[in-house]
């Protein structure tokens, strides 16, 4: 007997259809999954069969085969143990097949039966969605995520029990809603704010033209004069998210999986500061299995390459397409994974190597030379597409301790004005 269940795949941050078709035949107990799938989804048979047994339901002694369909999709993860299982179990007809085709089934089991939440749910719920289900069946603890999503029943389940008698109409799960309405959207409060700058009045004023303009921005200064602490607030006086805004970026954290679990849209605009050390792949994304790296963890938010001379020139010079584009695309001979990139850069470096050239409080002991060769780390084409560049002289004690500096809501407030007459001036009116 053959039994489809629908389930998603996730690639690059959107989730595709799949079929899990699992048939169950004569022959000798074997469990064997074909249809592209990787190591974990290969494993997924001893999951499955523990969280079958453990919750009380027999497992068929013959032969069982789980194909996933399309099979050029490659399919990874463990959000393919619960369509499996609930395949099987409609198979031996413990699960009535008449409401598996009104939902999406998606998550992780446990050797005990209690499911386990898994990466990139908002994305399913939107396929849920678009591919006209009922509704999405999915762990507990993904539930406020998936919710987001308007026109869907989101149906959370803590045990496999759960599932099987909510699909046998044995028990009624209530859908998880949320007011959007009121849920979106409040100005976030941040931690810090511009007041706490003392000084660099001129650097302030560049942070401003950029947030106003989402220009990429470059900070040459000596240690100490404040680069990391200017940067950190920028993303203070920046519009807050749109909702669509918000969507997408929740979409990438949620698929890298460092959202936290249970928790909804992002409220925030992302602030990434990468280390120098970081990799190619770890920067634009990429790997064996491409996953989204820091440029697209940065989107709709700012990126902050402190120390910026020293991250590997391979490193800097792969940032040269999303930054024309908005989006790094990473091509794999099982897949095509695209990415969406659109963020303010933010650098900082030294003048030199010793980093007190032009700075009148300590001696510079860099040869020109070396200073040439320092900066010459930078290519010319990555510097033009960098549009302001601005010097960061070091702060003198009395500049230091002033604290009248206006606060990150007011310049925000002159930002969003800013943009509301480009917004007007681009459309014609």
């Amino acid at each position: 007997m053959i039994v489809k269940v629908a389930t998603g795949a996730i690639i690059g941050i959107e989730s595709r259809p799949v079929d899990v078709e699992i048939d169950v035949s004569q022959g000798l107990p074997q469990f064997s999954t074909v249809g592209l799938p990787d190591v974990t989804v290969k494993e997924s048979k001893d999951r499955v069969k523990s969280a079958i047994k453990n919750s009380g339901y027999s497992f068929p002694k013959h032969r069982v085969t789980v194909n996933l369909a399309p099979a050029e999709i490659r399919k990874e993860g463990a959000s393919f143990d619960l369509p499996i299982a609930v395949g099987i179990l409609a198979a031996q007809s413990i699960i009535e097949k008449s409401r598996l085709a009104n939902y999406m089934i998606i998550g992780e089991l446990s050797l005990d039966g209690s499911i386990k939440p898994v990466n990139g749910i908002l994305s399913a719920a939107f396929q849920a969605k678009q591919s006209g289900f009922k509704g999405i069946i999915l762990p507990r603890q993904n539930r406020l995520e998936a919710a987001m999503v308007d026109s869907i029943d989101v149906i959370a389940a803590e045990y496999l029990s759960d599932v099987v008698d909510f699909l046998n109409s044995a028990r009624e799960i209530e859908p998880t809603r949320i007011d959007r309405a009121d849920l979106f959207f409040k100005s976030h409060t941040y931690s810090f704010d511009f007041c706490e700058v003392g000084g660099q009045m001129h650097t302030k004023r560049a942070l401003e033209i950029a947030a106003a303009g989402g220009h990429n921005l470059l900070m040459i200064g000596p240690p100490g004069s404040g680069k990391t602490m200017l940067a950190q607030r920028l993303v203070t006086i920046l519009p807050d998210l749109s909702f669509e805004e918000a969507i997408e970026t929740t979409k990438i954290h949620s698929v890298a999986g460092i959202r936290e679990r249970g928790s909804m849209l992002m409220e925030s605009r992302p602030f990434r500061a990468p280390h120098h050390s970081v990799s190619d792949a770890g920067l634009v994304g990429g790997g064996h299995i491409p996953r989204p790296g820091e440029i697209s963890l940065a989107h709709n938010g700012v990126l902050f390459l402190d120390e910026f001379p020293e991250f590997k020139r391979n490193v800097l010079e792969v940032l040269r397409q999303p930054l024309e584009e908005g989006a790094v695309t990473i091509t794999r001979a099982a897949l095509t994974a695209r990415y969406p990139a659109r963020f303010m850069l933010v650098a900082a470096m030294n003048p030199c190597p010793c980093g007190y050239f032009t700075d009148p409080q300590h001696t510079c002991r860099c040869t020109p030379q070396q200073i040439r060769q320092y900066r010459a780390k930078i290519s010319g084409p990555l510097l033009d597409r960098i549009d302001i560049h601005v010097e960061v002289p070091s702060i003198r004690y009395r500049d230091l301790m002033t604290r009248d500096s206006e606060s990150s809501k007011i310049i925000k407030k002159r930002v969003e004005g800013a943009r509301l007459i480009q917004k007007s001036r681009l459309s014609g009116n």
